[in-house]
């Protein structure tokens, strides 16, 4: 047996079936105008376990696939949701209403691109063989899209209402403060 095939028989029996959402020909999938609606675990998308105080929940994309004004192959990604995110203050849950809205352009791995084409905010590129995992996609819009300090919009630092009075660690030199040797 092959490599190649065993590599595609061990695919087939994972338990991750998010990891089974695959386009064979991305280009082909744009060129065609397809569509490929779908919903991801977030226990699957495992980048993101670290960001999360619970891995639960699922998050919903949709995968359009179209040729713009140029003729350039092009990717539009929807992806909505709610994650629980930990608080970059108390640490706590906060709850992020998740709305990706992306639109790549679709280019050959390895092409060269011009300066004026990098620098172009309007689009953005992604670079493909052919094939693409939608969830590892998806993945990457979800992080790009993620705060980078989550935070309630009023909470205080952990065990800070509990600290009671500040002791001044001074207190007792303010005592010897005008006193002659």
């Amino acid at each position: 047996m092959t490599w190649k095939a065993k590599n595609n028989i061990i695919r087939r029996l994972s338990r991750n079936s998010s990891r089974l959402k695959r386009i064979s020909d991305a280009f082909a999938f744009a060129r065609d105008g397809r569509v490929l609606k779908g919903t991801l675990a977030v226990a699957d998308l495992e980048r993101l376990h670290d960001l999360l105080t619970e891995v639960s929940g699922e998050v919903a994309f949709l995968v359009r696939g179209y040729q713009g004004e140029r003729g350039e192959f092009m990717l539009h990604l929807e992806v909505s949701g709610v994650l629980p995110l930990a608080c970059q203050r108390c640490l706590n849950a906060v709850s992020f209403d998740l709305d990706v809205d992306s639109l790549l352009e679709l280019v050959p791995e390895g092409a060269e691109l011009s300066q004026d084409e990098l620098e172009d905010d309007t689009r953005d590129f992604l670079p493909l063989v052919s094939e693409l995992d939608v969830a590892e996609f998806v993945e990457d819009e979800i992080l790009l899209a993620l705060p980078v300090a989550p935070r309630h919009e009023e909470c205080g630092l952990p065990g800070a209402a509990d600290a009671g009075d500040r002791i001044n660690p001074f207190a007792a030199l303010s005592g010897l403060k005008g006193k002659p040797n």
